[in-house]
């Protein structure tokens, strides 16, 4: 990509992210767009093939640095598994603590993904999450069974409602637009809060 080509696309994306930020995917106009990065609406398709693509170039690395974290999270928590120190990780939390300060590293982008992303394959992103989440609790507690530690059985559907609620409750602080300070004083709040009911409920 040529240096002018390359100075476009910035402007492109940087008059895409106010548009849906001010309007969400679905009213946002691809010729609000194009006025603001001041060129036509047939320069920008010579950038993006649609909007959705235009919205997924603004929130996709967020989107997948998360999951990155996420993942290593999942493998930090087996690793405290084997060696016997998945107890005291639990007690300490930090979870929604890590999430947050990585989210408002990239707040835009995250803006965008839970409140403005209807419409677009994002839109059912903390659903999506909550699932991941519920895959991976469960596949930490046969673990901890396997070990021959005596885990609570979970009725399914209560457990489907606990993990969205504890998903759902980490983005709350992007939809109440709290500040980075507010966020991540609640964050601790959250991990005190789920951290010692996630123990009560599974008795270990």
């Amino acid at each position: 990509m040529t240096r002018d080509k390359a100075g476009h696309h910035e402007q492109i994306l940087a008059a895409a992210r106010q548009e849906f930020l001010t309007y969400g995917f679905t009213d946002a106009s691809m010729r609000r767009i194009a006025a603001s990065a001041g060129m036509s609406v047939a320069g920008l398709y010579k950038h993006f093939p649609g909007k959705e693509e235009m919205f997924a170039s603004l929130v996709e690395p967020a989107f997948q640095g998360l999951m990155t974290l996420y993942r290593q999270e999942e493998a930090a928590e087996r690793e405290a598994l084997k060696a016997g120190t998945i107890s005291r990780k639990w007690e300490t939390g930090g979870d929604a603590l890590m999430a947050l300060s990585y989210i408002y590293d990239h707040l835009d982008a995250f803006r965008l993904l839970i409140c403005k992303a209807q419409g677009t394959r994002y839109e059912s992103f903390l659903h999506d999450l909550a699932i991941e989440e519920e895959k991976s609790t469960m596949a930490m507690m046969d673990l901890l069974r396997e070990q021959g530690i005596k885990i609570r059985d979970v009725d399914p559907k209560e457990f489907h409602l606990l993990v969205t609620a504890n998903v759902n409750a980490v983005f709350q602080a992007v939809e109440h637009d709290f500040t980075r300070e507010e966020a991540l004083r609640y964050a601790t709040t959250l991990d005190r809060f789920f951290s010692k009911g996630w123990q009560e409920l599974f008795g270990y």
